[in-house]
């Protein structure tokens, strides 16, 4: 019997120099679930002991984000199947693999607590503290999310469970003696909401029951469906608890004008537009106003991050709103927002709100006046030789900001100044790019309030990715330096 003996194509000592690929090791070194397992853990000595690896699933499900899986049985399944993939979680050789059901348990346990918005914070204050974000200047804005059940219309999902309703309570329905109306309880309808009147002033009795109306109709409405004004009392912590969470569906314009729809939920992220960081955020439901989301945005600057020295906060004019602008001269920073004409300009001034001569020429803006809070303009170059120039023509022109928050900017709209600040508004857009197609944010399959672990989970992500890069980045310049 013939033995034949074949070359050995790795030595014993090569196998053991072998190691899978840690590719996401330089990522995960930067989070600290501390906290996040004082919360998760046992809280009591008693009772069976602790068999899940929390820290493990924690980065699983955060890598599972960088992969682009979007069902935690994908998850399961590659926990199972790939060796590689477990030790890249974390996972120990004696950790058993997680059920879908220990999943779901422990979304749920990081939705309740908002667990992931701690280490997201958490991650955001040391990117201040090594410098890599300045927070000088901000930029808010929102981005659709669609359901995962956004194949199915609004109405014909109603109308499918209103069919089951009515299938369900027919045969108990039959079997009774009594009249229906006796068996179901109807809930009262709230008010109806006050109708227009015409011109001209009512009787004294006609106006005191429409000040009722209206008086119980308002007592009726929700945080987040009263006047834009009448939110900045509340804190941050009173919005985020009343804040609507279930998928809706909203219509809106784009950029280019054309009315989009859609069916979930609405992104809200505030980033510093030199670093591209996310400094927070939250998952709304999409039939949510804009300019609702972005007090709510404000209000967690103020509370999350007061030791940044903000100078502007930059958005678009679907944000053009009076209560906003009050807001963000209260974090002492200036407003850079795109301005909505609803009437023309008042005489004597441009688009712009520049005054004008009586030429016709613009004055152009020169400075900004901290100590008067005043914009000063100054004569175009082109009034030099118009023969009113000593006549009639001012020299200069001083404007004061609490004239009108809304007009006067600083520095003053359509000046070099507040078109190069406002191009830095696009950093959000960037953002929300990179958050659809690289962290699985363009679309979600968790529903109501769990559908915001999603997000947390999508731009913790990020935010991680990006804070290793910069710590890298770093590292190599101190290298070269040193060199």
């Amino acid at each position: 019997m013939y033995s034949i003996q074949q070359q050995e194509l790795f030595s014993f000592q090569q196998l053991l120099e072998i190691k899978p690929d840690d590719r996401y090791a330089p990522i995960l070194e930067h989070l600290d679930f501390s906290s996040v397992l004082q919360r998760l853990g046992k809280q009591s000595r008693l009772g069976p002991p602790q068999t899940l690896n929390f820290p493990a699933m924690l980065y699983s499900l955060l890598i599972a984000k960088i992969e682009r899986m979007d069902f935690v049985k994908d998850i399961v399944r590659r926990l199972k199947r790939s060796v590689e993939f477990r030790m890249q979680c974390r996972f120990t050789g004696s950790d058993a693999t997680p059920s879908e059901a220990s999943y779901s348990r422990l979304i749920r346990a990081l939705n309740e607590h908002q667990l992931l918005e701690m280490v997201q914070d958490g991650l955001v204050l040391d990117a201040i503290s090594e410098g890599f974000l300045p927070g000088i200047h901000l930029a808010f804005d929102s981005s659709a999310v669609e359901a995962w059940n956004a194949v199915f219309p609004d109405a014909a999902a109603k109308r499918r469970a209103s069919r089951q309703k009515k299938k369900a309570l027919l045969p108990q329905l039959e079997q009774l003696s009594v009249p229906i109306e006796e068996d179901v309880k109807e809930e009262p309808a709230p008010p109806p909401k006050p109708q227009k009147y015409g011109r001209g002033r009512p009787k004294k009795e006609e106006a005191i029951r429409r000040a009722e109306e209206r008086k119980a109709y308002e007592a009726t409405l929700t945080t987040f469906e009263k006047p834009v004004a009448d939110m900045l009392p509340y804190t941050y912590e009173e919005l985020m608890e009343e804040l609507p969470r279930a998928p809706e569906r909203c219509s809106k314009k784009n950029a280019k004008g054309f009315l989009t729809s859609w069916y979930g939920y609405k992104a809200n992220v505030i980033v510093d537009a030199d670093s591209q960081y996310v400094l927070t955020g939250f998952l709304s439901s999409a039939n949510i106003n804009d300019q609702r989301g972005g007090v709510v945005l404000l209000k967690a600057i103020e509370k999350k991050f007061p030791m940044l020295r903000i100078k502007h906060i930059m958005s678009d004019k679907g944000y053009d709103a009076h209560p906003l602008y009050k807001l963000i001269y209260s974090l002492g920073a200036f407003p850079i927002i795109d301005f909505i004409h609803h009437t023309e300009p008042p005489e004597g001034f441009n688009k712009d709100f520049h005054p004008i001569c009586e030429k016709g020429k613009a004055y152009v803006y020169d400075s900004y006046d901290s100590t008067y809070k005043t914009l000063k303009f100054t004569r175009p170059k082109e009034c030099s030789n118009c023969p009113l120039a000593d006549n009639g023509c001012q020299k200069v022109y001083k404007i004061k900001v609490d004239q009108d928050i809304r007009k006067n900017t600083v520095p003053a709209r359509g000046s070099e100044g507040f078109k190069h600040l406002y191009k830095k508004r696009t950093a959000v857009e960037r953002v929300f790019a990179y958050l659809k197609e690289y962290f699985g944010l363009h679309r979600t399959r968790h529903r109501g309030t769990r559908a915001e672990v999603d997000f947390q989970l999508s731009t913790l992500a990020y935010t991680v990715c990006k804070f290793a890069l910069d710590k890298w980045n770093q590292q190599l310049e101190q290298v070269v330096a040193a060199a």
